[in-house]
């Protein structure tokens, strides 16, 4: 995703010389295209992540579109109080970038996994949040994020994340990308486990479920509307998410609990003790349920209840 990041920002820096990249010391081997293309508008702030987003600021207020880059919540939990009180209060255009959300430095241990940020910044006044799934998704949030004013966050992949979207996609701020339908378990995904949402829903479908699958890159605005219809056309939902309490889960519930929908739904995310959790990315979500495996358990519970209680409910083999 990063690459895919930085490739589309540089085309659209090729075109807009508004955009200028400040990254923490970090992004080598990355940030070098757009360094060497645009060295008047890139700043390496180093190992100074309060200073990095005052800078930020500050460009932002002569009228520059500003990009900041660091590791999972550095750019985020270090200068909390800059991005609350000089970004999002006076609304500038500050984009801020984290690359390795969620488990995907997972070695590194809770230090540098990045598990409560989109609790936080969905939190911030004013602010826009997104979680690409891809690659693709991440090139056109990075493209609606430079024609979106004001303050925003995405979210990025670590490296080697898979294609999932093989044509154009209409990606538009607060709406959902359907990457299949179904009338029996809708699986709503954020951010780079879309495969295993994607692998899970094939399986689902192979076992005798009919499953909606919706990509939600966008958690700030939210597609209320799909959440919504979904709740009207499906037997039950699912979210996927690498990350704690107060993300994708907790924003549906929200939705599901003001339109007081009785359709039976699990938020499927990290759980609450995660400071003991280190190793591979992929052994950190397995652990977690954040697998295949984990959503078919979910999704076999949720569609396959007390008999007598909702004997219309697809059952699933």
């Amino acid at each position: 995703m990063r690459t895919a990041f930085i490739e589309e920002l540089i085309a659209l820096a090729e075109k807009d010389e508004r955009i200028w990249l400040v990254c923490g010391d970090l992004g080598y081997s990355v940030l070098e295209a757009f360094s060497d293309r645009f060295p008047d508008r890139y700043l390496n702030a180093g190992v100074a992540e309060q200073n990095m987003t005052g800078i930020a600021a500050g460009l932002a207020l002569t009228g520059k579109v500003v990009f900041t880059y660091s590791i999972a919540n550095f750019p985020i939990m270090r200068c909390l109080e800059q991005i609350r009180n000089d970004v999002c209060y006076h609304q500038l255009d500050v984009k801020i970038v984290a690359v390795g959300g969620g488990l995907a430095y997972g070695s590194h241990g809770y230090t540098h996994h990045g598990v409560e940020d989109l609790a936080i910044m969905s939190a911030m006044p004013n602010m826009t949040v997104v979680a690409p799934g891809d690659p693709v998704e991440a090139r056109a949030a990075t493209a609606a994020l430079v024609a979106t004013p004001g303050p925003a966050y995405l979210r990025l992949g670590k490296a080697g994340e898979a294609t999932w979207h093989q044509n154009a996609i209409d990606f538009r701020l607060g709406r959902a990308i359907q990457m299949q339908d179904g009338h029996d378990l809708t699986i709503l995904s954020t951010g780079g486990v879309l495969g295993i949402a994607i692998e899970a829903a094939h399986r689902l479908d192979a076992g005798g479920c009919s499953t909606r699958l919706l990509s939600m890159p966008s958690l700030v605005p939210l597609d209320v509307d799909a959440i919504k219809k979904a709740a009207s056309e499906t037997a039950a939902i699912l979210t996927l998410e690498e990350h704690g309490i107060g993300g994708l889960g907790t924003m549906t519930a929200e939705v599901l609990a003001s339109i007081r929908a009785a359709v039976p739904f699990h938020p499927l995310r990290l759980g609450r003790d995660p400071i003991r959790l280190a190793g591979s990315q992929e052994e950190l979500r397995s652990a977690q349920g954040l697998s295949v495996e984990g959503i078919l358990a979910v999704a076999k519970r949720l569609l396959n209840p007390e008999p007598q209680a909702y004997s219309n409910r697809t059952r699933i083999r």
